[in-house]
């Protein structure tokens, strides 16, 4: 057995349990918003260069991480030589982010959505994570990827979570723009005291 299979061993776990935990909490509040009629369109809801952004690049991030986790030699055209102790470093930030994910999906509660929308029984979470951090998601979503590119030694895999994350990081303006309207002064306050992706210093 060589070195890589440990490594997508553990690439596998990383990549399971995040999904796993992201996929049980969205699933429970779109059934929680559909119980609520309160559904929520992402084309209706998400600016268009935003949606084409984040579907192109998140459907290469995942192929190629999925490709890599079935056989390796797949992802080999974009490998690159990293030290062994760069890549455990790799896991090792990949799997601190999921229990990270636990705390922020566990605090959202129902309201996860996949897009900027604000659902109409939304409430303003501020505690958690989210008592530091306004878009911890993004935050830990990120540090699994990064972990996760090193973890498999890969720069496809890398490039496409950065232009992934840069799309958010365009959109987010929107996204708050969205909660101001909805929550008001209250909104504006909390930005006062919390950073938008790392706690305010």
């Amino acid at each position: 057995m060589n070195s890589e299979f440990y490594y997508q061993l553990t690439a596998i776990l990383l990549l399971v349990s995040g999904l796993s935990i992201s996929i049980y909490y969205r699933h429970k509040a779109q059934l929680a918003g559909k119980q609520a009629g309160d559904q929520i369109s992402a084309r209706a809801e998400e600016k268009t260069v935003f949606l084409i952004l984040r579907s192109v690049f998140g459907l290469a991030l995942w192929l190629g991480s999925m490709l890599y986790l079935i056989n390796p030699s797949w992802m080999a055209w974009s490998q690159i030589s990293l030290p062994p102790a760069v890549r455990w470093a790799g896991a090792i930030i990949g799997l601190t982010g999921v229990p990270l994910m636990y705390w922020v999906f566990s605090s959202l509660g129902r309201n996860v959505t996949r897009t900027t929308a604000v659902r109409k029984e939304h409430s303003l979470v501020t505690f958690g994570p989210y008592r530091y951090v306004r878009h911890p998601l993004y935050s830990v979503g990120m540090l699994n990827f990064l972990g996760f590119s090193l973890l498999s030694a890969n720069w496809f895999i890398f490039a496409c979570a950065v232009i992934g994350f840069a799309a958010i990081m365009a959109r987010t303006p929107l996204e708050e723009q969205r909660l101001i309207e909805r929550f008001g002064d209250e909104y504006r306050f909390y930005i006062e005291r919390t950073g938008r992706y790392l706690p305010k210093l």
